[in-house]
């Protein structure tokens, strides 16, 4: 028999103050684990299929110190809205909504004008970075895997939440659309470390050689994004 069915997500009251806590089942899974999700500002508990509440229970207990400060830690979240500031290509940019403005979302004076009704601004906003980071990755992993003698078979543009970025067997490649809000050294590291796996589908000494040859800033960038990556996370 399975165990009982746990709320999705739910507010504990743990030692250290309320949290919430998002509960997932995973057949994958060999022991009850805890991870920050810093998007929702919340503690992941993943339970094996046979582990019971209990079982989480008392992890979140016992490490609800660490599950504290690591929420605590967390940049505050910052919503797509009117006089929010935002970042694009690692610089701040304030939102200024103009209601009686034509072309939906644009630049303009170093800052990111919406119109239209304000009820539909942050979903306007966040289809503008998607479409942003679209605009900006899709020439430059073009181009370095013409560099490298590879062809992209797709670029598609995700929320994704667990990693920056990936690249499937058949040369589809993936990117969250936050990297736009990244430093362009940052952005186009991490351009350059996918296209290297459409010939080295590994971390070995050649991969690495490989991102060498298309980039300079990969020891930086991975600095940066370890730095600062749970930040972007916070936005939108």
């Amino acid at each position: 028999m399975r165990p009982p069915a746990t709320p999705t997500r739910e507010m504990l009251r743990l030692p250290h103050g309320p949290t919430e806590v998002e509960w997932r089942r995973s057949a994958r899974a060999r022991r009850v684990t805890l991870r920050i999700d810093p998007a929702a500002g919340a503690v992941v508990v993943t339970l094996p299929l046979r582990a019971g509440r209990g079982q989480g229970m008392a992890l979140l207990q016992a490490h609800s110190r660490w599950v504290a400060d690591r929420l605590g830690a967390l940049a505050p979240h910052v919503p797509f809205a009117d006089g929010a500031m935002v970042l694009l290509l690692g610089e701040p940019h304030p939102i200024r909504h103009c209601p009686d403005g034509l072309g939906g979302v644009w630049l303009e004076a170093g800052e990111i004008r919406v119109a239209g009704d304000p009820a539909f601004l942050a979903r306007r906003v966040a289809d503008w970075f998607r479409a942003e980071a679209r605009r900006r990755i899709t020439p430059r992993a073009l181009d370095h895997a013409a560099r490298i003698g590879r062809s992209v078979r797709r670029i598609a543009i995700k929320d994704q939440r667990s990693r920056w970025a990936s690249c499937a067997p058949d040369g589809t490649l993936a990117f969250s659309w936050r990297l736009v809000m990244a430093p362009e050294w940052v952005l186009d590291y991490v351009v350059a470390h996918e296209v290297a796996h459409l010939r080295e589908m590994n971390h070995s000494a050649r991969f690495w050689a490989l991102v060498a040859s298309l980039t300079p800033h990969a020891a930086a960038a991975k600095s940066w994004l370890a730095r600062n990556g749970a930040r972007l996370l916070r936005y939108g």
